[in-house]
């Protein structure tokens, strides 16, 4: 069975590789084309996906455009019998429907829970003890083809998305693997989502990762650990952005002055939530290094006016 692989990230390096060490016929990868970043912008940076496609020497395609009639034909020349997609962008139809047996995505939820582009956050975000990943089969709405495969995974009150990410990218490989074996055995079962149980998944960014600790403290340390490492939670301190990556907490019952920061600036900083108050761990500074409360507060100078 012909193979086309679509992906970018380390996370799709796993199933990619699964299924080449499973001496499944690859025929091509399509990833995102390179792009300039570094200090300066000088370093030309490549996906995961393309680094691991040619240490395997299999052939690459990075088509700005995927409606391009160049690309979409040059797809086609690869005869596929089958295309896999772990996270890569939104297809046309003329590529997804192109190959016989069709085309299957991976997903970092149990659909059609978290449809949407931030399945992984929005899990930890909401306080979930459980998550899991799901195979399905493309078709014109995102994220809403009939299920193939689905697996689930605990998510730990410790947890953040990194952590969460990490432990599914080895869970969506091995999806993908028994999923790709079901098509080529042709034991394939698919099922409709059942709509009624949808929820959506929206994209994060800095705008919207602003802490709002008019919440309950566990809320509040969910919110951290759900934007933790990106796009990473964020609040002021005198003036300044602060980029907030843990926090522990302690409930002390209803609280005045929500957001209000204490410090006896050495050794903690805390604040005020509905319940109770944070207490940060793990902070970052506009313009500074990541670091421990501590070593921040041993070099940061408070304000004598402020608390």
């Amino acid at each position: 069975m012909r193979i086309i692989f679509m992906g970018t990230p380390d996370f799709a390096v796993a199933s990619l590789k699964i299924l080449v060490e499973n001496e499944y016929d690859v025929v091509a990868v399509v990833t995102a084309t390179d792009k300039y970043g570094g200090r300066g912008g000088k370093r030309l940076i490549e996906s995961a996906v393309k680094k691991y496609a040619q240490s395997q020497n299999i052939d690459i395609l990075q088509p700005p455009n995927l409606k391009n009639p160049e690309f979409v034909e040059r797809l086609r020349s690869y005869e596929a019998d089958l295309q896999i997609i772990v996270a890569f962008r939104m297809l046309p139809e003329v590529v997804w429907n192109m190959p016989k047996s069709g085309t299957y995505n991976l997903h970092g939820s149990l659909l059609p829970k978290y449809r949407g582009a931030a399945p992984i956050h929005w899990a930890v975000i909401n306080g979930d003890k459980q998550t899991g990943v799901t195979s399905f089969k493309l078709k014109h709405a995102i994220d809403t083809g009939d299920l193939a495969l689905q697996k689930r995974m605990p998510i730990y009150s410790d947890d953040t998305t990194g952590t969460v990410h990490d432990r599914m990218m080895h869970i969506g490989a091995q999806t993908i693997l028994e999923t790709v074996e079901l098509i080529a055995q042709d034991r394939i079962e698919l099922h409709p989502q059942d709509d009624s149980l949808k929820c959506p998944a929206p994209k994060l960014n800095q705008e919207n990762s602003k802490i709002n600790f008019d919440q309950s403290c566990k809320t509040v340390y969910d919110f951290i650990r759900g934007m933790n490492p990106f796009p990473s939670a964020w609040t002021e301190l005198h003036g300044k952005k602060l980029k907030v990556y843990a926090c522990n907490y302690s409930f002390q019952g209803p609280q005045e002055n929500p957001g209000q920061i204490y410090s006896d600036r050495k050794t903690y900083i805390q604040i005020i939530c509905a319940d109770g108050h944070i207490n940060l761990q793990d902070v970052q500074l506009a313009g500074k290094k990541r670091m421990l409360v501590s070593d921040f507060l041993n070099g940061y100078n408070w304000p004598d006016s402020l608390h």
